[in-house]
């Protein structure tokens, strides 16, 4: 069951990097239905007789929460409509607050709506919107106060103006700071799931995500009953490499083997690094001959490598088990057993061969 706030945004969904967006997403959305019922409180003051207005205002402001609500559906469930939506929700803003500073002359402090808009600004459209903004409410006032009958004294217009100016400099810097903050988090984030996920040797898929991934696949394959295929790699002698050349020529062997790997494969294959020297790649939409054409010329890949290892090119071989899906594979972990009994075989077989069960 949707969350209430994620039914009450159309539920629509945010990746992980758009964590601030989202904030931006229901901010937005959240000030076009409270502009429009504070438009509404307005119009039902004026009606009762609480808070009278000017007819002319008063149809601006019908204006006001008509568009907003217009605008809150557009953006409802629609990430693509938020920049539309925020420009032209800033320009009905200026439309309702010109309207107040014109035609309520009866209220000396209608010039605060300018001020209480900036911060919205700030955070949905970003630092040089707001700033300009700024500058444009502030060129509204002074236009404005030449047409009242009752123009604010220069002092208050003074005023205003350094009010802007001090709140375009704080959001400004203010706003830089989280969204700096932001960003290397994401980073950071990024980083740690990489880690996470890859092996830090080879980088390639680590034995956890691998098999993640792989049952994954493999639930939509027997769902759409399409054929794939196991390969189990076991490089042979790998100890021995380490124990005559060291285990800076064994990392050595491994990312070469691993960029054997990369090379061979198609796009569609997956490949990790299951243990020490062991890896296994997972071939959706292979039958098991097409897995044993793949397994061989990756052997010879593989015995090709040759490198060179304390000045001398070294001759690396590899055991590969293939295992192709039967009904009983009903997980990776399934098919992956068969391709490792497969890779013993080769192993007792002497080793540098592809073996299947």
């Amino acid at each position: 069951m949707l969350p209430l706030r994620s039914i009450l945004l159309g539920g629509v969904t945010f990746d992980d990097n758009e964590e601030y967006f989202q904030f931006q997403f229901r901010f937005l959305f959240i000030i076009l239905l409270f502009g429009a019922f504070s438009s509404i409180l307005f119009i039902v003051s004026h009606v009762t007789g609480a808070n009278t207005l000017p007819s002319g205002h008063i149809v601006t402001t019908k204006f006001h929460v008509a568009a907003n609500f217009i605008l809150a559906a557009v953006l409802y469930g629609r990430k693509s409509a938020f920049y539309p939506v925020a420009w032209l929700a800033l320009a009905v803003s200026f439309v309702i607050f010109i309207s107040a500073m014109l035609l309520v002359p009866e209220d000396p402090l209608r010039v605060l709506w300018f001020f209480l808009n900036l911060p919205a600004v700030f955070l949905l459209l970003g630092r040089r919107v707001g700033i300009c903004t700024a500058i444009l409410s502030a060129a509204c006032i002074i236009i404005c106060n030449h047409y009242l009958q009752n123009p604010y004294p220069p002092n208050a217009i003074a005023t205003s103006i350094v009010g802007f100016l001090y709140i375009s400099v704080f959001f400004y810097s203010y706003s830089s700071r989280p969204i700096s903050y932001f960003h290397r988090m994401l980073e950071s984030n990024e980083k740690l799931r990489y880690l996470a996920n890859h092996d830090p040797l080879t980088g390639i898929l680590n034995a956890r995500t691998f098999y993640e991934v792989c049952d994954r696949m493999m639930c939509t394959a027997l769902r759409d009953k399409n054929p794939f295929s196991v390969l189990f790699i076991d490089l042979d002698h790998f100890k021995k490499i380490n124990d005559t050349y060291g285990h800076e020529a064994g990392d050595t062997v491994l990312k070469k083997v691993t960029s054997c790997m990369a090379d061979t494969s198609r796009d569609c294959d997956v490949y990790g690094r299951i243990g020490g020297e062991e890896f296994s790649i997972y071939l959706p939409d292979t039958d098991h001959h097409g897995a044993l054409i793949l397994a061989e010329k990756l052997r010879e890949h593989i015995e090709k490598l040759m490198p060179v290892i304390n000045g001398a090119p070294l001759r690396v071989t590899a055991s590969i088990g293939v295992a192709s899906n039967q009904p009983r594979h009903k997980a990776i972990a399934d098919i992956q057993r068969d391709a490792d009994q497969a890779m013993y075989h080769a192993k007792q077989q002497g080793r540098n061969r592809v073996s299947s069960l």
